[in-house]
Formats: structure tokens, sequence, C-alpha cells
């Protein structure tokens, strides 16, 4: 078992995260003591911890963490996985419009300098 402060480090997610994540449901402590209410955490809840930190970092929101975390099979995972990088490619194709943009629009402007 392993104290908060412990597991953070192991996890690399903070404290307070992890104590969010207990609150909003996605990833309890295995254990809190009832009288100093520390919370510990087991290797079960270690590989979870990475699971979460992974789709955090691909820009999974909260919701969509819970519903991977309740769908125990993760068959839901490859299909929020698809769609998350067919946003990220559809945003990709707007940032390079605005470039685009903002590139033809500062050749306009050396034009009509010259």
């Amino acid at each position: 078992m392993y104290k908060i402060s412990e597991f953070s480090q192991l996890t690399g997610l903070s404290k307070e995260t992890l104590r969010y994540y207990a609150e909003v449901g996605l990833l309890e402590p295995a254990y809190i003591h009832p009288d100093n209410h520390y919370r510990y955490y087991d290797d079960g809840s270690y590989f979870l911890a990475l699971m979460l930190g992974k789709l955090r970092a691909l820009g999974f929101t909260i919701q969509e963490m819970k519903e991977v975390m309740e769908d125990e099979s993760f068959l839901q995972l490859e299909a929020l996985l698809l769609e998350k990088r067919k946003k990220i490619h559809d945003e990709m194709q707007v940032l390079q419009e605005r470039l685009a943009d903002i590139d033809a629009f500062l050749e306009s402007g050396r034009e009509e300098e010259e």
C-alpha cells in the first residue's frame, strides 16, 4: 500500500489530482484509514492511475475518462481514441487554414508597400 504522497510520485499525478479523481469517482483509494483519513493506494490502482494520466495527456475530458473506466473491457477505448484523433486532425486543418490566411494577409501588406 502506498500513501498518497508516495503514489503521487510513482504515478506523476499530483495529490490534488488524486483527490479530485476520487471525488468524481474515477480513482478511489484502496483504503482510507478511519482515524486519520489517510488515503492508501495499491498496485491495482497504479495501472489505473497511469491510464488516467495518459488519457488526460491525450486531451480526454473527465466525462470521457469516466466512460473508459466504466467499461471494464475497454472496448469503447478504441472508438474514443479514433474520435479524439479525428477531432485533433480537424483542429489541425483549421489552424493550417488560419496560418495560410495570416501569411496571405502579411503578403498583401508587403505588396502594398512596394
